[in-house]
């Protein structure tokens, strides 16, 4: 197994993330009423590509990951920021939807960025964690833990094609 996928969303302990060894939640706000799996597991992408709207590859600032041309391969906001930049996306101030806008969540820890969330146009969250499924989330809250950390960073771009 890549040490990619033991970082990040993924301790490689068990074969879901949502649940540990124990069978309690990882993420300790998920209830079945706040979050549901929308795809089979893949290790082709994670949450950063799922973010972005891309689904092969993993995107990560390091050498052994996609990560766009010209960009710092640096685990800092600043970096993630940049990335996001190629794609259209400016930071702002909050998580709200905004009519005309897509939006980005980026989660981060003590140690960094960790993780990446995608606003649906209801206003709820779409999230990649690591090698395991893709899921919808009512709230960023409900990812909030010791691993990803919280959100700290939003940013936005003008939904392509209109508004």
């Amino acid at each position: 197994m890549s040490v990619k996928w033991q970082r990040h969303g993924f301790n490689g302990a068990s074969k879901t993330v949502t649940l540990n060894r124990n069978g309690h939640f990882r993420f300790p706000e998920f209830t079945t009423d706040n979050y549901a799996i929308t795809s089979d597991p893949s290790v082709e992408y994670n949450c950063i590509a799922w973010a972005a709207g891309d689904q092969e590859n993993w995107w990560w600032p390091h050498e052994d990951s996609y990560w766009p041309d010209g960009v710092p391969r640096e685990e800092t906001l600043g970096a993630f920021i940049q990335a996001y930049a190629r794609l259209g996306y400016s930071p702002c101030i909050e998580s709200s939807v905004e009519a005309g806008y897509e939006k980005i969540a980026i989660y981060a820890n003590a140690d960094g960025p960790t993780h990446a969330a995608r606003q649906l146009p209801n206003g709820g969250w779409t999230s990649k964690l690591g090698p395991d499924e893709d899921i919808t989330h009512n709230s960023l809250a409900a990812l909030n833990c010791q691993l990803y950390g919280r959100p700290v960073l939003y940013l936005k771009r003008p939904i392509r094609g209109g508004s």
